[in-house]
């Protein structure tokens, strides 16, 4: 994983390098163009930096304070309420390629007795990507981003609930 990290850094200094070229290139072809473009840039920079700061502050907390490990003892068979928040918060805040997640959530599974539906809760909440809020805010608004974000947590609820329903009916038509 580290070896992934290590090769999106260098990716991402290439791209910012050919970006950079591009802009000069458009720079010395049509510098109007160029300054307009830059001016955009910079006008859509100065409007979403503030809020990628609150969402890089908030990110940053929640790993320092929420370790997986304190998260799992809230996922058992038994956790009720509480654990369908925790899978909501989860997915919510976890981050990066989701099959990095599988192993965790496996043994979360098979050692820590996580149940089915929690799994679908993390998986559909990670729908909501806290990095992209700020550019989603931007574009649609405030009101639009705190409603399809309520929408896609309680449609992750709903999705966890249905597959348990239908995991309690396959037992009982099992145990019959």
């Amino acid at each position: 994983m580290k070896d992934q990290d290590t090769s999106f850094t260098f990716r991402g200094k290439y791209l910012f390098l050919v970006v950079l070229i591009l802009y000069v290139v458009l720079f010395l072809v049509n510098s109007q163009t160029a300054q307009l473009a830059l001016q955009k840039s910079s006008a859509i920079l100065l409007k979403i930096m503030p809020i990628f700061i609150v969402v890089i502050l908030f990110t940053t907390l929640l790993n320092y304070f929420l370790q997986p490990k304190q998260i799992a003892k809230h996922l058992g068979q038994e956790s009720g309420c509480k654990g369908w928040f925790w899978a909501l918060a989860a997915g919510v805040i976890s981050h990066g390629p989701m099959y990095a997640w599988y192993p965790l959530l496996v043994d979360l599974r098979n050692h820590h007795g996580m149940r089915d539906g929690l799994i679908v809760v993390f998986f559909a909440s990670r729908a909501i990507k806290i990095p992209l809020l700020p550019l989603m805010i931007d574009y649609f608004g405030w009101l639009f981003t705190i409603t399809i974000s309520v929408y896609i947590l309680i449609g992750a609820l709903f999705q966890g609930l249905f597959l348990e329903i239908l995991e309690s009916k396959e037992m009982k038509s099992k145990q019959s």
